[in-house]
């Protein structure tokens, strides 16, 4: 912990209950065997989840800084993600629908108690933790119903995709390069272990696409063969794309005419070329750099891009505040689905990048690393079991909770996750 996370008990406690209420919207509708889902390794099981969020808080407000006994005897054993490996979470003596929702409302009863009666800087320090974890579990929530084809009802959409438009957005943005200081600043009301602490890094001048690249975009790839031409994949990638019989993204399929279709949740749809890819892991994202004769960003280049090159750098793409309108990217479900690449141009950032948080995440070149002289938060498994494993992802997605990022947030996944909602843009090659 540092930095000063003063305590402001309403808007704690509007933050529970608000990531309380989309959870739940994403979990109440399912019964039966959509509880257990079908045992895919990659994804939580949902009953599973729900409790797991629960624990989260019950462990680090109600026993670490309230000093009570567990409300569930069997906690630890049933719902710490460390000790419960994902091959076995389908199989544990979870407690039926109810008993895992009178254990979650029990927890989080408790927890608004305390905010409520007993709050200080630790306490709110925690809290936004509990309440960014549960976030990011919404987000995984959110694609795993993608993954089994459970519908996702509207929660909280303020405008459908096909009426924000936006086109294409062809073309390159200059980037000078120079030193740059990469990760967050201690002035930051919070960030997470891995974004600590700002520090300088060089970076060569570049060229970096202005927005990421598109279904239209990506389909070209597909039908000249880019799953099939050995010498577009390294060695991991030409392994994985073998295993997984992998000819196209994970949710395409062609129609009866030979044109595209995609899968967006339960919606079969034919493609919307103006919308950026989405579902494709970082050896597609490579595969594609090399026929397209680009490469992906480092991190670095992608923070940089996104916040300036300035000592000032921005928390945001467009600067250091939200506008009273809201943030001008696609996040919060407020569209249920992406947008295309072209929208939200008062996002930019100050180089012309555009959608550089929400809409799609977009990897990096970059492996999952520390920064110097990294040291862990009170949750010492967020980053440090996944360092030099992992690929970094920026920015965000539609399914993405506002409140979570900026410009520094750093996302991570193996290689070959492509049920993440993943996306890229790419650099020049003379950069």
């Amino acid at each position: 912990m540092s930095g000063t996370y003063v305590c402001e008990p309403e808007t704690l406690i509007e933050w529970v209950e608000d990531a309380r209420r989309a959870c739940l919207l994403l979990f109440d509708d399912l019964d039966g065997d959509q509880l257990i889902g079908p045992g895919l390794t990659i994804v939580n099981p949902p009953l599973w989840e729900v409790g797991h969020v629960a624990w989260f808080y019950e462990k680090w407000i109600l026993r670490g800084h309230a000093g009570r006994d567990s409300v569930h005897d069997s906690a630890d054993e049933l719902w710490d993600s460390m000790a419960v490996h994902h091959p076995t979470r389908t199989s544990l003596p979870l407690p039926d629908r109810q008993g895992t929702l009178d254990y979650m409302r029990g927890v989080y009863d408790r927890v608004l108690d305390r905010i409520d009666t007993a709050c200080d800087e630790e306490l709110a320090y925690l809290v936004r933790y509990c309440v960014h974890h549960e976030d990011m579990h919404t987000e995984a929530f959110t694609y795993t119903r993608q993954t089994l084809e459970y519908d996702v009802r509207d929660l909280g959409a303020t405008a459908a995709p096909d009426t924000i438009g936006g086109g294409p957005l062809p073309g390159d943005v200059e980037v000078a390069g120079g030193e740059f200081a990469l990760g967050a600043t201690a002035d930051e009301p919070f960030v997470f272990d891995n974004e600590k602490w700002a520090h300088p890094a060089t970076v060569e001048a570049f060229t970096i696409a202005r927005a990421a690249v598109t279904q239209a975009e990506y389909a070209e790839f597909v039908d000249d063969g880019g799953y099939t031409r050995r010498e577009l994949w390294d060695a991991d990638g030409w392994t994985w794309r073998e295993e997984a019989s992998a000819e196209h993204p994970v949710y395409w399929h062609k129609d009866t005419d030979g044109s595209w279709l995609r899968r967006h949740i339960t919606d079969v749809r034919p493609l919307e070329p103006h919308l950026p890819v989405i579902h494709v892991n970082w050896h597609e994202a490579q595969a594609y750099c090399r026929w397209a004769g680009r490469r992906l960003p480092t991190e670095a280049e992608w923070e940089m891009a996104a916040a300036g090159a300035d000592a000032a750098k921005r928390r945001y793409p467009w600067g250091d505040d939200i506008p009273e309108g809201g943030m001008p990217a696609n996040m919060d479900w407020s569209t249920m689905g992406c947008v295309e690449v072209g929208a939200y141009a008062d996002g930019d950032s100050e180089g012309g990048c555009r959608q550089m948080l929400g809409n799609v995440w977009e990897w990096t070149s970059s492996v999952f690393e520390p920064y110097p002289g990294f040291v862990l938060d009170m949750y010492k498994e967020y980053s440090e079991p996944w360092f030099h494993t992992r690929k970094v992802l920026r920015g965000g997605t539609w399914a993405s909770r506002s409140r979570m990022l900026r410009n520094t947030w750093r996302n991570y996944f193996t290689p070959d996750r492509r049920d993440v909602f993943g996306g890229f843009r790419t650099c020049a090659l003379d950069s």
